[in-house]
C-alpha cells in the first residue's frame, strides 16, 4: 500500500516511518511531507493509497489539506496529540486516527482496517465531506457515518429518532421508517453520541430527545416518540432522563 506521511515535526515523521518499517512492511512510503504545500504536492506526484496526516500544522491544519483535494480517492489516518472535538468529528466521519506518541498496536491495527475496508472512490469521498462538514460545526456534529456492511451510509443526526441495541449490532430507526443495521454496539454509539442530544434510557435503546413527544409515568415510566413507538425508560435511568428532559 502506497503511503505519504505529513506532519509538520521532523521527529514525528522519523518515527512513524520506523514503525511502519518494522511493523507494517505492507506499507510502502513514498514520500515525507512537512507542511500543508508539500503535503499537496506528494500527493498529486505519487497518487497515494494512504495518507498519515497530522491535524495541527503551523501554515494549515490537516482539515484544511482536505478541503484543497477535489476528489479524494485515498484512505487518511489522522495523527493527533489531543483536541476532543477533532476525534469526535473523526470518529461521527468513520475515519482513523491514532494518538501521539503512535502505539504500534494502534498502527498496525489502523493499516489493517483500511486493508479490509477499502470503499468505493465515490463512498471516501463522501467520508471525507462528511468529516469536513462536521469539523465546520462548530457545536452540534450533523452527520454519522453508518457501516452497514457494504460500506458506509450517511445520515442527518436530526433524522434518528432512536438507537437499538440487538448483541453486536445497532439498528438506527430514522424518521422516514426506515431501519439501518450498524456493525457497531450500542455503547458505543453512547459514547460517540455524547455532548449531542441523545439519552440511553435503557441498556437497549438510546434516544434522540428531539424526537421525544411525551412521557407516560411509571417504575421506570416510557416515552412515546416522533414515530408513534414507545421505549421503556428503565428505573435507574428514570430520574437523569427527567432531569435531562427538564420535567419531573
Amino acid at each position: 500500500m502506497k503511503a505519504i506521511l505529513v506532519d509538520d515535526e521532523n521527529g514525528s515523521r522519523e518515527s512513524l516511518a520506523l514503525l511502519l518499517e518494522k511493523y507494517c512492511p505492507e506499507v510502502q512510503v513514498l514520500a515525507k511531507a512537512d507542511s500543508m504545500t508539500s503535503a499537496l504536492t506528494a500527493i498529486q506526484k505519487y497518487e497515494p493509497e494512504l495518507v498519515f496526516l497530522d491535524i495541527e500544522m503551523p501554515n494549515g491544519s490537516g482539515f484544511d489539506l482536505l478541503e484543497k483535494i477535489k476528489d479524494i480517492d485515498f484512505d487518511v489516518v489522522f495523527i493527533t496529540a489531543y483536541d476532543h472535538y477533532a476525534i469526535r468529528a473523526i470518529k461521527f466521519s468513520a475515519v482513523d486516527y491514532l494518538l501521539k506518541p503512535v502505539d504500534p498496536e494502534d498502527l498496525k491495527h489502523a493499516v489493517k482496517r483500511v486493508e479490509e475496508k477499502r470503499l468505493s472512490k465515490k463512498s471516501l469521498g463522501d467520508k471525507y465531506k462528511t468529516l469536513l462538514s462536521n469539523v465546520k460545526s462548530e457545536t452540534k456534529l450533523k452527520k454519522v457515518a453508518i457501516p452497514d456492511g457494504d460500506g458506509l451510509v450517511f445520515i442527518n443526526l436530526t433524522d434518528i429518532i432512536r438507537c437499538d441495541s440487538d448483541g453486536n449490532y445497532t439498528y438506527f430507526v430514522l424518521n422516514n421508517g426506515k431501519k439501518i443495521m450498524s456493525s457497531r454496539t450500542l455503547g458505543e454509539y453512547e459514547e460517540m453520541f455524547e455532548g449531542e442530544n441523545f439519552f440511553r434510557v435503557h441498556r437497549s435503546h438510546l434516544v434522540n430527545l428531539d424526537h421525544v413527544k411525551k412521557y407516560i409515568k411509571g417504575e421506570g415510566g416510557y416515552v412515546v416518540l416522533s414515530d408513534n413507538s414507545q421505549v421503556e425508560v428503565s428505573r435507574r435511568k428514570k430520574i437523569e432522563f427527567l432531569e435531562k428532559l427538564g420535567g419531573h
